[in-house]
């Protein structure tokens, strides 16, 4: 995941300051050390690094930080601060025209996922926006990329304007605006050719096809895996045609960050989205405090309770508070749970959305076992409906036929049952404890340890 070794280093030197009741102009100094091989080792950009440095030494060791009840306390926040400016300071939201259609060029060189990311941010526009979106196949030269845009409308029910490979980009384009506006859709997504390198005859395309009508946004989109090569396409595209912003793909792969650090800085363009995974709806709108947040383990509660919102059905939460009060949750109801936060993203990384994560032991390394939740699914389905309602019954014959029916072992079984207990009993503890005054006592989660390899 991107940031996981520049996250370890800074937390690590962030906690050392933290609880210092007094920090001298010598702390700051060792923890900025500590910091610029951090950032350097992430690929952030070289003088990137030296002006962060140099704002952050500046602000810490000022008189009123130093004479601070709690001076680490400050220190931290203010590593916050301008980690936060350092991305763009507040979220960029989408421009939208108030003369329809608003018209989205997307530019990029070949591989960073434009089209992919095309059809995700149309997606994005009519779940989250209401919007009426139409996906421009302006691609004509990279094998399949026409088809490859009608695939992702298919499976997004999605229409798409395309004229195969006989028209060029900037004709397509011109008729696609046309018949958006004879059809009434307000947003035109243009996905246009990329090459191999940046290049004259790219860029040319890329100016006619901006100048049929002033698109209201330029999106960037690379791959945040390419690194500094990822913020040196941001410089040349932003000095040709002018972005308006970028999206930031694969920012969930095995990727240093550098680039989400770099670009704001470099090009003083934000970054809009950022691709989170393959599926169709891992694109996520970039949050700077969001990302120090969680860059400084101090977790992004906003946006775990966003993905919850609109992954986890809120009738049925509800239904489930109630059969957790009245001790009526069944293994039907645990298998519809597991698949809704399934539906929110990797568990792994959910999990580190939340505050103080960090602190728990063997969290970097943790990953969920995608098998062992498979086996929990083929045990609940191999039980019949009395015995998902009243596990009790489960006796040892039926443990037998229940492993066999699931491929699983008995031991499967029996650590399924104990852990299903033990969790109705944490329900019924929660809930008590949420109507009790005193509701300090300290709870444990056990089983879920069994998630993860």
């Amino acid at each position: 995941m991107a940031f996981e070794g520049l996250a370890e280093r800074l937390q690590g030197t962030i906690q050392r300051i933290k609880g210092k009741g007094k920090v001298s102009e010598a702390d700051v100094k060792e923890m900025m050390r500590e910091v610029r091989f951090a950032l350097i080792e992430a690929d952030v950009n070289l003088k990137v690094v030296k002006e962060f440095v140099k704002k952050v030494s500046e602000r810490a060791v000022g008189q009123a930080v130093m004479d601070s009840l709690t001076p680490g306390q400050q220190v931290v926040k203010i590593v916050k601060d301008e980690l936060t400016n350092l991305m763009g300071g507040e979220q960029s939201k989408i421009e939208f025209s108030t003369k329809q259609p608003t018209v989205i060029m997307m530019v990029g060189l070949q591989g960073a996922g434009k089209t992919t990311t095309s059809g995700k941010l149309a997606g994005m526009l009519r779940k989250k926006h209401n919007r009426k979106p139409l996906l421009v196949a302006a691609d004509v030269y990279r094998p399949a990329a026409v088809q490859q845009l009608e695939t992702i409308g298919k499976q997004l029910s999605l229409p798409v304007f395309s004229k195969g490979t006989d028209l060029s980009p900037v004709e397509i384009s011109r008729q696609a605006i046309e018949y958006a506006k004879a059809e009434h859709m307000d947003t035109v997504i243009i996905d246009t050719a990329g090459r191999l390198h940046v290049d004259e005859n790219l860029m040319q395309e890329l100016k006619d096809i901006r100048a049929l009508k002033e698109p209201d946004e330029i999106f960037l989109v690379v791959d945040a895996m390419t690194g500094q090569d990822a913020v040196n396409v941001a410089q040349n595209f932003n000095e040709a045609i002018g972005i308006t912003g970028v999206v930031l793909t694969k920012l969930d792969g095995d990727t240093r960050g550098g680039a989400a650090l770099s670009i704001r800085s470099v090009t003083d363009k934000p970054i809009k989205f950022v691709g989170m995974g393959e599926k169709m709806d891992a694109l996520e709108a970039f949050y700077p405090e969001r990302m120090a947040s969680r860059i400084l383990g101090m977790g992004d509660m906003l946006s775990l309770i966003e993905k919850a919102q609109t992954n986890v059905d809120e009738a049925k939460a509800k239904e489930l508070e109630e059969k957790f009060r009245t001790s009526s949750f069944t293994f039907d109801d645990f298998l519809d749970q597991m698949n809704q936060v399934k539906q929110m993203g990797p568990l792994d990384e959910i999990l580190k959305m939340l505050p103080g994560a960090n602190k728990i032991k063997g969290i970097e390394n943790a990953k969920v076992d995608e098998g062992q939740m498979g086996r929990v699914e083929a045990i609940i389905q191999s039980m019949t409906t009395q015995e998902k309602t009243t596990p009790e019954i489960i006796s040892s014959n039926r443990r037998k036929r229940i492993a066999k029916g699931s491929g699983t072992t008995i031991q499967d079984v029996n650590r399924l049952l104990k852990q299903f207990e033990d969790m109705k009993k944490m329900m019924k503890q929660m809930s008590g404890m949420a109507n009790s005054k005193k509701g300090k006592k300290k709870m444990s989660m056990p089983g879920l340890d069994s998630l993860f390899k």
